[in-house]
């Protein structure tokens, strides 16, 4: 790694060295439109009936430290994210409209990054993938027909870096708290001749992170090689990264964020904990882990390969054309106390005349897949009409396999036994057609209709070793239909329907073979204003649903979330999204949602008996998130951002029981930028400062809820126990850098 990074810095000199030597005319409106044919597939315009927020590379370098993607589009409206190490490095997650990462749809130049088996979007195997985002689009709702799994809350809809004309390159570093540091070298040729260039990026992520022992140590590079003419693009590109993530899932007792002795000694009696377990929580406090086996981690490497090719005909059509080859491979390692020899399929062994059936072990849980992609689309567009249409076919195959590397009494195993095998193999094709039709000067017609075919088996054995055997084919249609109304330049209002149908996960048919696949009809209404120094948008939803798959607060012996289905379910919400140049200088940036997310009936077991609660609200899904940014920029270069964020309470799960609850918390950040221009060999020095959580608020953003019946207690009674752990949030941090731009 370290040689990778000199000859990274040593070509970065010179490139820079050549710049003045290499200059290239610029036809950036021409480009522009090419590199967007990447996207045209999944991202709407300006005025499209579908509510969306842009950002741009600009608007993510101003906090771009090292913290992963979801983290930095927090301030974004409806967005809850969370972080299992507390400090925004390692594992974490993001929830729009209080719908899970699992229900978020993430495409990467249009091709499915959702992981086809567990449907979940895992941004700690992409670390600082950030630095090479030149756009995205969070769709919220069901939005447009995109590639991949269905959208049931948003899709993220990532460009990565466009064309340099000229060559650059750029080194930046970063430290702060909690030994966390960042380090990334980039370059690009510029182009070459008029047509060539090839630019790519190498970055290290380092963390102890905010929970004792859960630290992170992140590798990850891009590589990107394109040809360009007037009217052709084709882009080859090579990404991925490897993670090395120590385990943080278990969780927090509230006891201990608490502080409460009493609630500690209750805890440690009531989850059987050994004496060396009891010692490290008696002597932790809210930054407590569990797991303290050195090498309880989580080890996984990811290779994107991407070729694209868009060519633009005349001034009515372009296509594109998008290959991809995903290959994912890595394990999680697990230290387990007293493992009964038949759950890993060992025989009983004899030693001085006693009987041994269980022993201490290490084991490493394996999955190693292979993911295909080919995208095709078209576009027609003319004064009236913007008319694309295209299909996706993916292939996924994935081996879930389990070794034990280490036991005390290895009983008959033999080294490279799996103690239990199993495979995935999921087949997803989806063909669209839709069209924005401008009616006349006031009314534009939106119509897209998707048909998606998913085809999903599964073989072998469980982590469990219980048989896994999945055999199931699901057709859905997905029709959306819209219409935009422009009062003048600066006003317009929208209305759309969008429906969308989406299959379960792997571990929802672990869970309960019976699991249902999940229906939403998504109604949006809208209004959007914009002047030179004020914009607003506000759009009301309803989010009807057929047999969500909501998350019971449960997670699994891995950390993976736990779904059921819920029935009839909805979500009603009211969101505002401003922009308020009250100044030259000053500006203020609010948005907020206010919502009602309910299950219509919820249906629970509970001292021995099923009981009716009625309508309950749905978990994860508080009813008032808000954010805002007060900016204030004295010059061009230099720019102070004070952040705020509250989110109001939640339930865990679908109960409403106190036991679930999460309080509201409301967060303050302030972001730094100053940019020196020297007419020296650098082109710019970016200097940038964040401080998260300033006045050092304790705040808990995610967790997990059980419950069980103890039969034991009491052997004519059932009783339901109640049991939650926390994942809590850094306090006072702080995270500063500096790139250097050639």
């Amino acid at each position: 790694m370290k040689n990778l990074f000199l000859f990274l810095t040593l070509l970065v000199l010179s490139v820079s060295a050549n710049a003045q030597n290499n200059q290239v005319q610029q036809d950036s409106t021409k480009t522009q439109k090419l590199d967007e044919v990447l996207v045209n597939a999944v991202r709407v315009n300006a005025t499209s009936p579908i509510t969306h927020s842009n950002i741009t590379k600009k608007d993510l370098e101003k906090r771009n430290l090292g913290q992963d993607l979801p983290i930095l589009l927090n301030y974004l409206p409806s967005v809850v994210t969370t972080s299992d190490a507390g400090a925004g490095v390692g594992y974490t997650s993001i929830r729009v409209r209080g719908v899970s990462g699992q229900s978020t749809n993430v495409t990467i130049n249009g091709i499915p990054y959702n992981d086809s088996e567990s449907l979940g979007s895992y941004w700690v195997d992409l670390p600082d993938f950030s630095s090479s985002v030149e756009s995205l689009q969070l769709q919220r709702g069901v939005g447009t027909s995109t590639n991949g799994s269905s959208a049931f809350g948003a899709s993220i809809n990532i460009l990565t870096d466009a064309v340099s004309y000229e060559p650059n390159a750029e080194i930046s570093n970063a430290f702060g708290s909690y030994n966390t540091r960042k380090h990334n070298v980039k370059f690009s040729t510029g182009l070459i001749n008029n047509h060539f260039e090839l630019s790519g990026r190498l970055s290290q992520i380092n963390s102890d992170g905010y929970i004792d022992r859960a630290s992170s140590d992140l590798k990850s590079y891009f590589l990107q090689g394109v040809y360009k003419d007037d009217n052709t693009l084709i882009k080859a590109l090579v990404f991925g990264g490897h993670e090395l993530t120590y385990q943080a899932w278990y969780g927090t007792p509230l006891a201990r964020i608490n502080g409460d002795a009493a609630g500690i000694e209750a805890y440690i009696l009531e989850n059987y904990l050994s004496d060396a377990e009891a010692e490290n929580l008696r002597n932790s406090d809210r930054r407590y882990n569990y797991y303290t086996y050195e090498n309880e981690v989580d080890n996984y490497k990811q290779d994107h390969y991407q070729l694209h090719w868009n060519e633009r005909f005349n001034s009515n059509w372009s296509t594109n054309l998008g290959l991809n080859y995903t290959y994912g491979r890595g394990y999680f390692e697990q230290y387990k106390v007293d493992e009964d020899f038949a759950d890993y399929d060992l025989e009983e062994i004899t030693m001085g005349g006693e009987t041994i059936n269980s022993t201490d072990l290490i084991r490493r849980r394996w999955l190693d897949n292979d993911f295909y992609v080919v995208n095709g689309s078209a576009n027609y567009k003319n004064e009236d009409l913007d008319m694309s249409f295209g299909m996706s076919y993916s292939s996924y195959v994935g081996k879930h396999f389990g070794e034990i590397i280490w036991a005390r009494y290895a009983s008959n195993s033999e080294f490279g036994d799996h103690y239990y095998d199993g495979k995935g193999d999921k087949k997803d094709f989806s063909s669209f057609i839709k069209a924005t039709y401008r009616l006349n000067d006031k009314v534009s017609l939106y119509g897209d209709l998707q048909t998606r075919v998913v085809d999903y088996k599964t073989s072998g054995l469980t982590s469990d070793r219980v048989s896994l055997l999945v055999d199931e084919t699901f057709n859905f249609f997905n029709p959306k239909a819209g219409v935009t109304y422009e009062f003048n330049t600066n006003n317009n209002v929208y209305f759309s329907y969008a429906r969308a149908n989406r299959e379960p996960s792997r571990n929802d048919f672990e869970n309960n073979p019976e699991i249902k696949p999940e229906q939403l009809n998504d109604f949006e209404l809208g209004w959007r204003h914009t002047n030179k120094s004020f914009r607003v948008s506000a759009n009301t939803y309803y989010m009807l649903y057929n047999e969500q798959l909501t998350l019971t607060g449960a997670i699994d012996d891995v950390g993976a979330p736990i779904r059921e289905n819920s029935g009839a379910s909805y979500r009603l919400g009211l969101e505002v999204d401003a922009a308020i140049q009250v100044s030259k200088q000053f500006a203020v940036q609010p948005n907020v949602t206010i919502s009602s997310n309910k299950n219509k009936e919820t249906v629970i077991s509970k001292d021995g008996d099923l009981v009716n609660l009625g309508k309950t609200n749905i978990s994860f899904s508080p009813e008032l998130v808000a954010a805002n940014a007060l900016v204030f920029q004295p010059a061009n270069n230099f720019q102070m951002s004070f952040l705020s964020k509250y989110v109001g309470e939640q339930f865990m799960g679908n109960s409403d029981s106190d036991a679930s609850k999460l309080e509201s918390y409301f967060v303050n950040d302030f972001n730094i930028t100053y940019e020196l221009k020297p007419n020296s060999i650098f082109k710019s020095i970016l200097f940038s400062g964040l401080v998260n959580n300033i006045f050092g608020e304790k705040y808990i953003s995610n967790g997990y809820y059980y419950t069980y019946d103890d039969t034991w207690s009491d052997p004519n009674a059932t009783i339901t126990i109640e049991g939650a752990g926390y994942y809590p949030q850094a306090t006072t941090n702080f995270l500063v850098g500096v790139t250097l731009k050639f």
